[in-house]
């Protein structure tokens, strides 16, 4: 397709006025935790809903017409009676509901408050987002999409909207909290409601956990909460949504149930995650510990750690009635009766896919960046190209602070949202992030010194909180570098083969690559680094500094995908499934680098490798698996 580029009419991403921010803590350290917990809670109710029983919500559930037509259907394919499968159904709501208990909200909104204070420096909320949370709750059912990057997250939500008096939501969980011990009921009875992993193939079991959704949703009872990406990013990058429950809460809207559905953005940045090692050590293949109250006692060494401080941002409402606007067409929801299941229209899939970017890019708009963020990024690059040069030394505290500065203007440029205060000099504002990640790096001699593969990945996750505001540059970067003539035309469609390449790996919404091209124009051209004639796309003498950074921030991205080709060119001879894919992989790699072969990348082979092999089927079902492998990769090249 041709591209034209318009950049003048590009949106300046500097004008996006973001709300200020509130310390909650504050007030916590100069009052009584226990007069906060038993302080009156008087939450506003949806259009002033009666608040209901676990039971009679359960009952609502097992009455509902869609679970009756479930039941027969099994029934009939499997000869059993529908009582058995009835008290089946009565079980299993059993086992998934929530059962909401002011008395342990109280607990636990004491005990948090006594552990936050000791974690954290502050948790910063914007007040604005609060109020405009009060009001969507009051006139449309509301669902929250937090960004999930630590086990705190759901803890973090509820005990928020506590303090400021919200509605506490209901939280879609995993199955691992149920079995531990006193945690998982009083999770339960905090507002989680458990659902296994997986359980496509279940009929029973996937009706009883939409109709729950569904009646929570239809009757305003309370907030729903889940993570759209699915589970925790152990690499700090957002990743790719998963669909089935935001199926579920747009189908009322959808059938016309209610008039509307308000879904809220979250974004919880972490200046430090308190699973950090543990994540690194995961993705090196270490097994992940298994959920336990025992476990959990013995983690309480945490308590003696900094973990700075939190941001955590509520973005506007978003209406599906107006996200739906012009795209869907309900009317096929009266062909059928609505009690039926149905398998979601070409179009209705579509709409629900492309929501779910978008929504993850709100959030990613408005997740805040530390100093870290920046000086990480700048040591990784630092020490792999030591690494390249066969060096091993540090960086000289002043030039990582110069470079520092640099970096940090340039991502304000692109609409970073960057928390620099810039009241204090930043020599000292680098200084503070080294001293809080001083298990990561050390400064001897006044120099930086950074090794070792749990490190380096760590670092790495830092680094990848930054990549939404850099990806497309980088990509046009990289589109330059490799596109066989400087004209624009040749930089698009290089553009675009990146683009869909790393389609899984970052958030690039369907079908906006045009769009995303236009952006990373725009951004390098104000920042002074390409100019544009006619036909061709110029680098600038300032802006080789910028696109080498940029380029240099997907190489681990590029590596991981170089060595998986090579690994399915080479080693795997038979079908493997992801369980195997993995540790095969690692396995790969690990005799390449005991054979003495550097993986240096060349772009050009790289290309031809996965131009092969991301078009057949097999890659494209272990695509999903390669993020670890890409990360994994990364460590052992620049760990080598």
């Amino acid at each position: 397709s041709k591209c034209v580029y318009t950049y003048k009419e590009h949106r300046d991403p500097m004008l996006k006025k973001r709300d200020d921010f509130e310390d909650i803590l504050e007030e916590r350290r100069n009052s009584s935790d226990l007069k906060y917990a038993l302080r009156c809670y008087t939450p506003v109710l949806y259009k002033g809903v009666t608040p209901c029983t676990s039971s009679m919500l359960k009952s609502m559930v097992l009455q509902s017409d869609q679970l009756h037509y479930v039941i027969n259907q099994v029934s009939k394919e499997t000869g059993k009676a529908t009582d058995d499968i009835k008290e089946e159904a009565s079980a299993i709501l059993e086992e998934m509901a929530q059962c909401l208990q002011l008395s342990t909200v109280r607990f636990f909104a004491f005990t948090l408050s006594k552990a936050f204070k000791t974690l954290f420096r502050s948790i910063c909320v914007n007040e604005d987002g609060i109020q405009r949370l009060q009001q969507a709750i009051q006139e449309h059912p509301v669902v929250l999409l937090p960004s999930h990057r630590s086990y705190m997250d759901f803890l973090l939500m509820s005990y928020i909207l506590y303090t400021y008096d919200v509605a506490l939501p209901v939280i879609a969980a995993g199955m691992d909290f149920m079995g531990m011990k006193f945690v998982g009921e009083m999770l339960r009875m905090s507002g989680a409601f458990f659902i296994r992993r997986s359980f496509g193939g279940d009929k029973l079991y996937w009706a009883l956990f939409s109709e729950y959704v569904k009646t929570m949703l239809k009757n305003g009872f309370a907030p729903v909460e889940f993570f759209l990406e699915g589970t925790r990013s152990r690499t700090s990058k957002s990743l790719t949504p998963k669909l089935g429950l935001l199926n579920i809460v747009m189908d009322p809207f959808l059938k016309g149930e209610v008039f509307d559905v308000n879904v809220v953005p979250v974004s919880i940045s972490y200046e430090r995650v308190l699973e950090e090692t543990l994540y690194a050590r995961e993705l090196l293949g270490i097994p992940k510990p298994k959920e336990s109250t025992s476990g959990l006692f013995k983690a309480r060494k945490i308590l003696s750690e900094d973990y700075g401080s939190i941001h955590v941002y509520f973005g506007q409402p978003v209406s599906v009635r107006s996200l739906a606007q012009g795209k869907v067409n309900r009317c096929q929801f009266n062909l059928v009766p609505r009690h039926i299941p149905r398998r979601p229209s070409e179009d209705i899939a579509s709409f629900v896919n492309d929501s779910a970017y978008r929504l993850v890019r709100a959030q990613e708009e408005n997740m805040v960046l530390k100093p870290w963020v920046l000086v990480a990024s700048l040591l990784l690059q630092y020490h792999h190209q030591n690494q390249a040069a066969g060096q091993k030394r540090g960086i000289a505290l002043g030039e990582l602070t110069a470079q520092a500065v640099w970096l940090r203007d340039l991502s304000r440029q692109y609409g970073a949202f960057l928390h620099w205060p810039d009241h204090i000099p930043p020599s000292e504002v680098v200084s503070s992030s080294l001293t809080l990640h001083r298990g990561l790096v050390r400064i001897c001699e006044d120099k930086e010194l950074l090794s070792q593969a749990v490190i380096l990945l760590s670092c790495a996750s830092y680094r990848n909180q930054a990549l939404h505001v850099f990806v497309r540059p980088a990509l046009l970067a990289l589109a330059i570098h490799t596109a066989s003539s400087n004209q624009k035309q040749e930089v698009f469609n290089s553009f675009s083969f990146l683009r869909n390449m790393f389609s899984n790996e970052f958030i690039l919404c369907p079908g906006a690559t045009v769009q995303d091209f236009e952006e990373a124009c725009y951004l390098l051209v104000k920042t002074g680094a390409l100019q544009f004639t006619q036909q061709e796309v110029l680098v600038t003498e300032r802006g080789h500094r910028t696109l080498a950074f940029l380029s240099t921030m997907l190489d681990p991205f590029l590596q991981g995908y170089q060595v998986v080709c090579r690994f399915l060119c080479e080693e795997a001879t038979e079908t493997l499934t992801e369980k195997q894919f993995i540790p095969a992989v690692r396995k790969f790699i690990k005799k390449l680098l005991l054979a003495g072969f550097y993986l240096l990348l060349f772009l050009r082979f790289s290309f031809v490798c996965v131009c092969v092999f991301f078009f057949t089927s097999a890659f494209y079902k272990m695509h999903n698996c390669v993020l670890c492998v890409c990360v994994c990769v990364c460590v052992c090249v620049l760990s080598r």
